[in-house]
């Protein structure tokens, strides 16, 4: 068991899917609040069609990279994870930005499916707000399973621990869902997203590594530094021992390499130095958009 590639999957696995259950939990807490609580199934329904639909998005993009050798299973690794750290970026910071009205926008959402979307109006609303955060998940750990399968046993470590990640987050749901204070959610976002930007930069410098490998990169490809007989990255270099469990953590966690070349270390450092001090300026308030005070009645 990859040790490193287990915890960067639980961590996503939790933090990905402690916003969609708070999602969901909001969105039944308001059902039932306004006595529409029988619509639950359409919820259930609209929520588990997102992450059905997700696992089959990140099935066929792993049978697909798998089916790839040589130069174009490179490319296509380094595309791959690429486009995973640039969706996870960009969604950490439009989770900064809506956290806030997150409730009100939601619950406005309610609102106007149970006067105007039809049958499966809240199966919709489900669908789409609970879509968003399964593709991200899907797409970031098909990133750490590739970036993790160079490892023995990487790329199962990482769903492991991603799956174990998503019971902790169903439990915390259900804990927003009953009213219980579970955690600190600002504090929880906050720094699981300092996390998540040092697990993309990692990304961002695998992508970089296979384009180099791949001959797309001819520029910077010589090794800046070589310390694989002190901390080791990968089993290729040694077998096992705590330095090695060290080793796999830092890959994991920041994107260490014992041997990176240049051009893999400063794309790695350059995303760093610039998407980690924008996502921890202070946020401006943003106006709320008004939802109506009257509770909708009870569909029949």
């Amino acid at each position: 068991m990859d040790i490193g590639a287990l915890t960067t999957g639980l961590l996503t696995g939790l933090r990905e899917g402690v916003e969609a259950a708070l999602i969901v939990s909001i969105i039944l807490a308001y059902l039932a609040k306004t006595g529409n609580a029988r619509h639950f199934g359409k919820i259930w329904l609209g929520a588990g069609a997102a992450v059905l639909l997700s696992i089959v998005v990140g099935a066929i993009l792993w049978v697909t990279l798998d089916g790839l050798e040589g130069a174009a299973g490179q490319i296509f690794e380094g595309v791959a994870t690429l486009l995973a750290a640039a969706v996870v970026t960009w969604m950490l910071f439009w989770m900064r930005r809506t956290a806030a009205n997150i409730r009100g926008e939601l619950q406005a959402g309610v609102d106007r499916a149970l006067v105007q979307g039809g049958i499966f109006g809240l199966a919709i609303l489900a669908f789409t707000a609970v879509i968003r955060e399964g593709l991200e998940t899907s797409l970031f750990l098909l990133g750490q399973a590739t970036a993790a399968s160079e490892a023995n046993a990487g790329a199962v470590s990482t769903l492991v621990g991603a799956f174990i990640g998503i019971v902790i987050a169903v439990a915390i749901g259900y804990g927003f869902y009953v009213g219980a204070r579970v955690i600190n959610l600002q504090t929880f976002f906050r720094w699981t997203g300092i996390a998540l930007i040092f697990i993309a930069a990692g990304l961002l410098g695998y992508a970089v590594h296979e384009f180099v490998e791949a001959g797309v990169i001819t520029v910077g490809t010589q090794t800046a530094f070589d310390i694989s007989a002190v901390l080791p990255h990968s089993g290729d270099i040694a077998e096992t021992g705590p330095i090695l469990i060290l080793g796999q953590l830092l890959r994991a966690l920041f994107g260490y390499s014992s041997r990176p070349e240049v051009a893999t270390l400063v794309a790695w450092a350059a995303y760093l130095l610039v998407v980690l001090p924008l996502y921890l300026r202070p946020v401006k308030p943003s106006a709320p958009r008004p939802i109506s005070t009257e509770q909708p009645a009870a569909s029949a």
